[in-house]
């Protein structure tokens, strides 16, 4: 398998790009059991951009399903907005738009969607993740609360950490060997080492024990490059989201709100609005 230099794919799209194995790990996700025969089409978003990255992996089984996955390493609460503006784009890619206007019905390939959490934050086994929870509340405007929404989307996102379901992980030999390489990585970054380090050090300990060997021994100089970038990026992301809430704060503060109420609305805790506090006079 060799390097795809044209998008900045993350190292599970990249391992995950072939079709037999897309037909391994969505059996093991859904338990159950599919021919070899059965056809896989890759069809994910190579030109739709979301923060200078594409949707991880999308693909039809059979064309009877078209399932959209992604991988994270820290939760995204918005993934079913982004999955949304995601299955749109596919299915304009996969249904001819003149048969929108046909007076028979157009049978659609079932979505399913889901998110494979690998993070070091606490996160459950699994939890659904429903865009109605997004929705804003027209009871403000005396509107009754609808228990079924016009629009739903659904997401099942899966904590595939070394521990958590391991019952998923073990039926995909190749999902096993990146829960396990990954894992690696952040128990070298527990033990002190840097980043660039801690997978140095992971992709040696994985090749002598057999654990992603030969895609690593093919790939690791991309898998070096692919990780930092993508957990740098998030790193960042992270980074911005807490000066964005102290941005907020400090302005708050600046107009006269109390420590008390600035709290509720950031989340801050009150020793850092105090420290806050002090450096904008």
């Amino acid at each position: 398998m060799g390097a795809n230099t044209k998008f900045k794919d993350s190292v599970f799209s990249f391992l995950f790009s072939d079709p037999d194995i897309l037909r391994e790990l969505y059996c093991a996700l859904e338990g159950v059991t599919m021919p070899k025969d059965v056809p896989i089409t890759i069809n994910t978003l190579q030109d739709v951009l979301f923060m200078d990255r594409i949707n991880d992996i999308s693909f039809e089984i059979g064309g009877k399903l078209v399932v959209l996955l992604e991988h994270q390493s820290t939760i995204n609460p918005n993934m079913t907005f982004r999955i949304l503006s995601y299955i749109t784009r596919v299915y304009e890619k996969i249904v001819d738009n003149k048969s929108m206007y046909s007076t028979k019905l157009k049978p659609l390939p079932r979505p399913e969607f889901f998110v494979l959490y690998n993070g070091t934050a606490e996160f459950p086994k699994e939890k659904i993740l429903k865009l109605s929870d997004s929705y804003e509340s027209g009871e403000s405007l005396g509107l009754p609360k609808k228990e079924n929404p016009a629009l739903e989307l659904e997401v099942r996102v899966i904590n595939i950490n070394h521990g958590k379901n391991e019952e998923i992980v073990n039926r995909c030999k190749t999902l096993a060997s990146y829960s396990a390489f990954v894992g690696k990585v952040q128990d070298y970054e527990k033990e002190g080492l840097a980043r660039g380090e801690a997978i140095k050090n992971a992709i040696k300990y994985c090749v002598e024990h057999d654990i992603l060997k030969n895609f690593l021994e093919q790939n690791g100089s991309e898998v070096i490059n692919m990780l930092l970038t993508e957990w740098n990026w998030e790193d960042a992301l992270d980074v911005r989201y807490e000066e964005g809430k102290e941005d907020v704060a400090r302005n708050a503060l600046a107009e006269g709100a109390t420590l008390e109420f600035v709290r509720k609305i950031t989340g801050i805790d009150l020793e850092t609005l105090k420290n806050i506090q002090t450096q904008k006079k």
